[in-house]
């Protein structure tokens, strides 16, 4: 897809905007209701269609495809971000009416962090088509880490801080307390970060190790950086709202991890097809449409098979509950 310059410049001055009003609407620190976050939940991913829908009118349908199929990717695979984001919120004990504000910014941080990897990765792309088999391999690799994680089952997982926020910390030092929503006190004489920031940049940093994946899983499905960009963008910023509208409900979701890993594998296996398409070598390769059908029929499987696996472990505990009380 042929995109002028122009288009870029107004892509991110409308999702500047939208993100303006977005802060605008919510700039004063509460909790976030479910009629709320549903709302906005809502208006997120309609916004999405709606370009999706551009794309097809104004631009082709091969490009509206890759972007419906990018952002249903891009979408399931931020929602396995929610998990690290309700350990983060626990392990620094973040007031509820402020959580919307971390997230908020947390989410601005790592969307110009992905942008950074997604221009790196065209620009590798359009000069080293081998690239493709490292990429496939990865995936392949996360898919079969992903399975191994959710069989291990580890419930007592916690959030690390990684070096760079550490590193931070100590370089700038932390308040004792949270200070409304400043990011910044002065205290003995020295400016410190308050938890709040550090909470941010938890947030943003963190999300940079799913985007080793996201990234290769996206480019997968297309080259075209500005599909790519705006895909990332509508899925992540829609994660905010996702997270006050689910967050009690990820528990639920116990077979998350196998469908990611199905999609990631699929994805992998569809980029060394395509790595050995290039390289000469006479194979078929996966259309968009075919994609598509795979990653929204495993999403929509998974979903069934979790809320059915639920559904027999509370029976069984009524069970267990029932015999108790007769013994």
């Amino acid at each position: 897809m042929d995109v002028s310059w122009t288009l870029w410049a107004l892509t991110i001055f409308g999702l500047c905007a939208l993100i303006a009003v977005d802060f605008f609407i919510g700039r004063k620190p509460h909790d976030v209701s479910t009629k709320e976050a549903g709302i906005w939940t809502i208006v997120w991913i309609v916004l999405a269609a709606l370009f999706g829908l551009g794309l097809l009118v104004f631009g082709e349908s091969q490009a509206s495809g890759e972007f419906f199929a990018g952002y249903i990717t891009e979408k399931s695979l931020s929602v396995d971000n929610l998990f690290v984001f309700v350990l983060i919120m626990a392990k620094f004990s973040v007031p509820s009416h402020l959580q919307q504000r971390v997230l908020l910014i947390g989410v601005l941080i790592a969307l110009v962090l992905r942008a950074v990897f997604i221009a790196a990765g065209a620009a590798v792309i359009a000069n080293f088509s081998w690239i493709f088999y490292i990429f496939g391999a990865f995936l392949i690799y996360t898919a079969w880490k992903l399975i191994q994680e959710a069989r291990a089952d580890d419930e007592d997982e916690e959030f690390e801080e990684n070096r760079l926020l550490k590193s931070i910390e100590r370089r700038f030092g932390v308040s004792d307390r949270y200070h409304g929503t400043k990011l910044f006190i002065r205290t003995n004489g020295k400016r410190v970060m308050t938890p709040l920031m550090v909470v941010m940049l938890a947030i943003g940093t963190t999300d940079v190790l799913f985007a080793l994946d996201s990234i290769p899983a996206i480019f997968g499905l297309t080259q075209d950086p500005y599909i790519v960009f705006t895909a990332n963008a509508f899925a992540l910023m829609g994660l905010r709202q996702l997270y006050f509208l689910i967050g009690g409900l990820l528990e639920k979701l116990v077979h998350l991890s196998y469908g990611l890993s199905v999609i990631l594998g699929f994805i992998g296996v569809k980029l060394v097809l395509h790595a050995l398409h290039e390289s000469g070598v006479h194979v078929p390769e996966i259309s968009i449409p075919v994609s598509l059908g795979v990653i929204c029929g495993v999403l929509i499987i998974t979903t069934i098979t979790s809320l059915m696996a639920n559904r027999k472990k509370a029976e069984a505990e009524a069970r267990e509950a029932k015999t108790g009380d007769r013994v």
